[in-house]
């Protein structure tokens, strides 16, 4: 419609005289809508038409639309003699069509085929969008399915290994079993609060309370071999984190740099603001004998649910924003730095 009035205002515009200070906008006006009407009401058609044929052999679109583009001028040299014929009467609709017959044939497959490439690109713009946005919400759909996987190996692996410990406690210490029941019921508490109501980000605090509670637990059974140095910024506790950020990393650290070393060792935690974009930077780091970066995945997640589902987590989670990488080498410790964005 915004084409056809455009198209109506520039033969307007066209067919405007002055002569003497008179504008002959009558005549304009007349001679655009008896010359164009024909091919607006037309233009409906042809639209119709270039739906019927998207996606049909290019041999056959080709002919179709010369088809069409004659026809197109046929009815519409009609049309005007028809409405000439009604106005006029016959001897005018007749001798405006001896006037207008090669001049509307050509003007038929030229507009028809103005019409019928517009409507062809509008039409595969859509489809293209429409494409676009399927796919989009495909991955969407996606990585929503692969985080609840990645969370459903979380759980279940944090519950393992933490009722493992619980079981070693109960053969030489069964007070310490016990306050370690207590401990794991409140840490229990907080992973099925997140599953049940399918919390997707809490507090940064709620989270660093679950790891206080994981690490005493693992305190009972490790003894003085365990050594936690904290360095939060009070500023970041109110950030918002995905349940389970922390714990993992903090027990692979314990699996790996603490437990297997007589002397045990020490484990950082650490939480700052980011000074030029905001974000909220996690370390979690410990002096144990590290490794061999390119074997990360195979020595450091052995029976584990891996950093490479970590990594992958954050990957997906956040718009794909969010980073985690890992720094170690042979006898330098093991340390993991997360970014996640609060914006």
């Amino acid at each position: 419609m915004a084409a056809c009035l455009l198209a109506w205002l520039l033969y307007v515009l066209a067919g405007t005289e002055v002569q003497r200070g008179l504008w002959q906008w009558r005549e304009a006006v007349y001679q655009a809508t008896i010359s164009l009407w024909p091919a607006f009401v037309l233009g409906a058609l042809a639209l119709r038409l270039v739906r019927e044929l998207q996606g049909r052999p290019l041999g056959l679109t080709l002919v179709m639309h010369l088809l069409a583009g004659a026809l197109f001028g046929l009815a519409w040299q009609a049309l005007e003699f028809a409405a000439a014929w009604g106005l006029f009467g016959v001897e005018h609709a007749k001798a405006m069509l001896a006037q207008t017959l090669l001049w509307r044939a050509i003007w038929g497959l030229v507009v028809y085929g103005a019409l019928a490439a517009t409507y062809t690109a509008v039409l595969q713009s859509q489809a293209a969008r429409r494409a676009l946005v399927t796919a989009a919400q495909a991955e969407a759909a996606l990585a929503r399915a692969e985080l609840a996987a990645i969370s459903g190996k979380l759980n279940p692996h944090f519950l393992f290994n933490t009722l493992n410990t619980l079981i070693a406690l109960t053969r030489r210490d069964a007070l310490a079993a016990e306050q370690g029941l207590l401990r794991f019921s409140g840490m229990l508490r907080y992973v099925l609060a997140t599953k049940r109501e399918a919390t997707e980000r809490v507090p940064l605090a709620d989270e660093v309370e679950f790891v206080r509670d994981y690490l005493a637990l693992e305190a009972l059974r490790l003894g003085a071999r365990l050594h936690v140095d904290w360095a939060l910024d009070p500023a970041t506790l109110a950030d918002e984190v995905p349940p389970l950020t922390l714990q993992p990393l903090v027990e692979n650290s314990v699996v790996h740099g603490v437990a297997p070393r007589v002397g045990g060792g020490s484990i950082r935690i650490e939480a700052r603001r980011n000074a030029l974009n905001q974000g909220l930077e996690l370390t979690i780091a410990d002096d144990g004998p590290g490794c061999d970066p390119a074997e990360v995945e195979r020595e450091r997640t052995s029976g584990g649910v891996g950093l490479s589902a970590l990594k992958r987590r954050f990957a997906l989670d956040f718009e794909g924003r969010a980073r985690l990488r890992v720094h170690t080498a042979p006898g330098a410790g093991f340390r993991v730095d997360l970014w996640i964005p609060q914006t």
